[in-house]
């Protein structure tokens, strides 16, 4: 199939694609970047924008940079601007590490990070990023800038609280501290697919305890969201497999997993103890 007509704009700045966003919005006008997630569903004429508003030609959306030790990502920073490091701190090998499990390499070439938090698939790896380590999302409207916290962004399946006339206009990361460490571990049925349940986590050493913990668990539920109960098992106590084992089966207590072809929620809950688990090993490595 074909696309439905609709009409094309090309703004050359960040005020003038706001002005055409509060001017179409509500004839479901959309914004387009990357376009991996909207352009396929056009083509099966699952979404039908009447107007296209293309952010590409907007320079100042080009932004990557590190200020005041906050990373921040603007609307038209690929994927692929993460395949290496950005910044030479533990957040920029973070980031580097999740980017290979997004999609295939073509799609990472032409897919934004911003358009993934916008689009707010359960599955989105940046998606469980951003919530795992406290993002801070900055939308513009004709009404001004607004900062929404990633605890807030997140409403359900692709479903964020950005009013229909906001630009997701930036992303900022406060950089985490040098001796942090990750892991990361997702599972899906094939490398690319979706992933059917996916663990981040951040911790320190202190004495050889474990602080700072963050334990995040995406693909299984409505939305990516932070799990205190498996962090508050591992604050305080030096890292090994009992105490492992311990924190994943918390983390798959805590979590109402979802129910479609992929799996059952008896499976999902099964697999987010799997993955927190390997998450957790990963760091500790």
């Amino acid at each position: 199939m074909k696309p439905a007509a609709f009409q094309y704009h090309a703004p050359q700045s960040v005020e003038e694609a706001v002005q055409l966003l509060g001017m179409f919005a509500s004839d479901d006008g959309r914004i387009i970047a990357g376009g991996q997630s909207l352009i396929p569903t056009m083509a099966l004429r699952m979404a039908r924008p009447s107007h296209l508003i293309d952010i590409n030609g907007v320079g100042e959306l080009e932004k990557l940079s590190v200020s005041d030790s906050v990373l921040s990502i603007g609307a038209c920073i690929r994927h692929a601007a993460f395949h290496r490091p950005v910044v030479g701190n533990p957040l920029g090998g973070l980031l580097s590490f999740v980017v290979k499990h997004i999609a295939h390499y073509p799609i990472r070439m032409r897919g934004t990070f911003c358009g993934s938090l916008a689009h707010a698939d359960p599955s989105s790896e940046w998606a469980l990023t951003a919530v795992t380590l406290g993002a801070t999302m900055i939308a513009e409207s004709l009404r001004g800038r607004r900062e929404l916290h990633a605890d807030e962004f997140f409403v359900s399946i692709m479903a964020t609280n950005l009013a229909e006339d906001e630009l997701l206009v930036e992303t900022r990361f406060s950089l985490l501290t040098p001796g942090t460490r990750f892991g990361f571990y997702e599972f899906s049925r094939r490398a690319g697919d979706y992933a059917v349940a996916m663990a981040l986590v951040t911790f320190e050493l202190v004495g050889g305890l474990i602080a700072d913990v963050r334990v995040g668990v995406g693909g299984a539920e409505d939305r990516p969201r932070r799990l205190p109960e498996a962090e508050k098992v591992l604050t305080g106590h030096p890292p090994s497999a009992r105490l492992f084992e311990d924190a994943a089966a918390a983390a798959a207590a805590a979590v109402d997993p979802m129910e479609d072809q992929q799996a059952d929620a008896a499976y999902r809950r099964d697999l987010v103890a799997v993955v927190t688990r390997r998450a957790l090993e990963r760091a500790a490595a």
